[in-house]
């Protein structure tokens, strides 16, 4: 997999439920973590096709020398080959579908799923124009 150029960034109440649930429900893949003992202060997690998401969670009170970014909820569109069967793994680990598999007007097929911090996950066959 070649090595992501863009990485949309999550901050996050609670980053390891999340990294969880994102692995179980849509198969992302835990490359790398860092904890501080109180929580996680940086995490990267890949997408099979391509490309990564940053995550980490909000900076305690006495934690002066983070970068206190907004907490989400963001929305994040990712491409897969296997909507159907993306779809149902969401299903069966309990994501909340918010849109559900459909064909749309322009070509693609897709769905989208809330996480637990009320990020939107949309996932599609739609590659990009060339």
């Amino acid at each position: 997999m070649p090595h992501p150029g863009l990485f949309p960034t999550i901050r996050c109440r609670d980053a390891k439920t999340l990294i969880d649930f994102l692995v179980e429900a849509f198969g992302f893949i835990e490359h790398f973590v860092v904890s501080d003992g109180n929580g996680i202060i940086h995490a990267e997690i890949r997408w099979p096709g391509g490309g990564a998401v940053m995550l980490g969670d909000v900076p305690g009170d006495d934690d002066h020398d983070r970068l206190d970014l907004p907490v989400g909820p963001i929305s994040v569109y990712a491409v897969t080959d296997d909507p159907e069967g993306l779809h149902d793994r969401a299903v069966g680990a309990g994501a909340r579908i918010v849109r559900g598999l459909r064909d749309e007007e322009y070509g693609a097929r897709g769905f989208s799923a809330a996480d637990p911090e009320g990020n939107i996950w949309s996932f599609a066959t739609w590659h990009g124009e060339d």
